[in-house]
């Protein structure tokens, strides 16, 4: 009982506050303390969002493909880095501070290089989300392929268990929990990158209606994709965080027995 108390409670917290914060946002723009044309009130984002929503849900699936083509490539290659670093002591020396100072460089600044080196299609965004995503990906699992148990490691060698055998069984699972911590966090990174990269050249997806709304000044709609955008990240990390208790089911044993 007291547990299900915490849980609604955890839950209608969240929603007061973004009441509180609609219900502010609603009273600054009916009073006029910002004027209507700069900021529109939830009600006019609503309607906007339903006018225009054949336009966004077709710009969206733009977006949406970009997002899910650079998150696979880069976890691929989040993934192979991590466990070539932990594999090789030497590769982790010479490649993590490369993999940290790309990092550094302001996504805006790349994103117009990579659309004048690989032009207005997909092929630059994908490469924008790839060099977003990877890095927390990289970094989370390779410390925790680091964090593994030593004695549990030892105790595999004596049982006679290979390298492959032990990141298998010991080092692959302990780093599943800040893995999905990380990829969370990249799926929320890789669909505001994919927008950012359409602010910049392109011909369909959320990013390029943002421009065009803007230059007309219809800021009703550009609240619109922004609602949208946001809506689309807590979906995708709603998706990671279902997946976390399909393959770690023990973690949901662990909270039971708590």
């Amino acid at each position: 009982m007291k547990r299900k108390l915490q849980s609604t409670t955890s839950k209608l917290l969240p929603a007061a506050a973004l009441l509180i914060l609609v219900g502010v946002w609603e009273l600054v723009s009916d009073t006029g303390l910002i004027p209507k044309f700069m900021l529109p009130s939830p009600v006019e984002v609503c309607a906007a969002f339903v006018s225009d929503f054949p336009l966004l849900w077709e710009n969206s699936w733009v977006t949406l493909l970009e997002t899910f083509i650079g998150l696979l490539l880069g976890i691929a290659i989040g993934f192979v880095m991590a466990m070539l670093m932990d594999r090789f002591s030497p590769l982790k020396k010479a490649l993590y501070p490369l993999i940290v100072i790309t990092q550094t460089i302001p996504t805006v600044a790349i994103a117009p290089l990579l659309v004048l080196w690989f032009g207005y299609e997909m092929t630059p965004k994908v490469i924008l989300i790839v060099l977003i995503v990877f890095f927390p990906i990289a970094v989370s699992l390779l410390d925790g392929f680091s964090s593994a148990d030593p004695d549990t490691i030892n105790l595999m060698r004596s049982m006679g268990a290979g390298k492959m055998q032990i990141f298998r069984y010991v080092k692959f699972p302990g780093a599943l929990g800040q893995f999905f911590s990380s990829l969370k966090i990249a799926v929320s990174y890789a669909v505001v990158g994919a927008v950012i990269s359409e602010w910049l050249g392109g011909f369909k997806g959320l990013g390029v209606y943002m421009t065009r709304v803007k230059k007309s000044y219809a800021f009703d709609k550009m609240f619109a994709v922004i609602l949208l955008i946001s809506a689309l990240s807590l979906i995708l990390m709603g998706i990671v965080t279902l997946l976390q208790k399909k393959c770690m089911p023990w973690e949901k044993s662990k909270i039971n027995k708590e």
